[in-house]
């Protein structure tokens, strides 16, 4: 399949701005897998979701937490500079995006902060060769602490208004707990405790994962050849608690379901690279075999994205592109703010 392929018409219109007032008030699209004797396609509101997992279905969450991942500061020239971090990758060191009238050369010092608490990033140089968007820099400190007091929340680029006080708490999830994250494991966000405990109450057990969401998620895919995309780095950690339940859920016949394209792809790189913690690239594409999830909540995704691509891989890809005519047709609420899907494996 070709990057043309996963291209859908979207009007302005359908992307959500704004959360709604109740995490749980969205509506929910579910795709069901005919062969299995499902309805294909039904429009449901999200809280359905209770009676759509079984008392011994498994949820798997996300539980990352979205640094203030966007600071603004002066190159050492006086010109205005933005920093967005990718991801941080040691102590004082991370993988950034920055936005500058000029690109910044290597040993290049960025003046972050205010006049009574400035710090610096030394620029490093450029991360995966020389025509790649992205940077290796170092801060003066520990990254976390400065970004925690210096930086600004990281909306994704097609929310066009500046994070209020609205954002700082609807854009993480109630699981949240593990910072590093630059964008929201978004499917998440429509969990209350309430309804983790409508479903506790019914026998349903969840747990967590942790995959840190890069900036590289928004990245397009810049190729009409899938196959020579190079798919961006996360960092994922699939715990001993969570891969027992998945044994156990398995044994007991019970379905794993993934809160999110992000614990699908932590979930699915544990298995493809035997390894319960590190580094992914993988890229999901329609015709891979998935190993661990049956079924995927997840919020609609990109034109022309990888989780296009993945939720394709997974759903199958006319089942997507009739539920995505449909969402459009019925005027569902797009994005990271919007509405969600219920999802069946192929």
């Amino acid at each position: 399949m070709r990057l043309s392929d996963f291209n859908y018409n979207l009007p302005p219109e359908l992307i959500a701005q704004h959360p709604l007032p109740d995490r749980t008030a969205s509506r929910l699209l579910v795709l069901g897998n005919e062969s299995h004797g499902q309805t294909a396609l039904a429009d449901q509101q999200f809280t359905d979701v209770v009676d759509l997992i079984q008392s011994n279905d498994l949820l798997i969450f996300n539980d990352t937490k979205v640094i203030p991942a966007r600071l603004f500061g002066k190159k050492d020239s006086g010109g205005a500079v933005e920093v967005l971090l990718e991801r941080v990758t040691g102590s004082d060191t991370a993988i950034t995006q920055i936005r500058a009238s000029k690109s910044p050369k290597p040993g290049a010092t960025l003046l972050m902060g205010d006049s009574e608490d400035p710090f610096t990033i030394e620029v490093i140089g450029r991360h995966d060769g020389t025509q790649s968007p992205f940077f290796e820099v170092r801060f003066s400190g520990p990254c976390i602490p400065l970004l925690e007091k210096h930086g600004h929340l990281p909306l994704p680029p097609y929310i066009t208004h500046t994070p209020d006080e609205v954002d700082q708490q609807r854009y993480q999830t109630v699981v949240a707990k593990n910072p590093g994250a630059v964008a929201a494991p978004t499917a998440g966000l429509h969990f209350d405790k309430k309804i983790l405990d409508v479903l506790a109450q019914k026998g349903v057990r969840h747990t967590t994962l942790t995959l840190h969401v890069g900036a590289g998620t928004f990245s397009p895919v810049r190729t009409e050849d899938l196959s020579q995309h190079q798919m961006h780095s996360e960092w994922f950690s699939v715990p001993p608690q969570t891969q027992e339940l998945i044994r156990q859920t398995q044994a007991s016949g019970g379905r794993v379901i993934a809160v999110g394209t992000t614990s699908l792809r932590a979930l699915e790189s544990a298995a493809a690279l035997g390894i319960n913690e590190g580094e992914t690239k993988l890229f999901i594409t329609p015709g891979y075999q998935f190993k661990v999830v049956d079924r995927l909540i997840t919020n609609f995704h990109l034109p022309s994205s990888t989780l296009l691509m993945l939720v394709s891989a997974f759903a199958g890809y006319e089942n997507i592109k009739k539920a995505y005519d449909h969402a459009i047709q019925q005027q569902y609420r797009f994005f990271s703010y919007g509405d969600a899907m219920f999802l069946s494996r192929l």
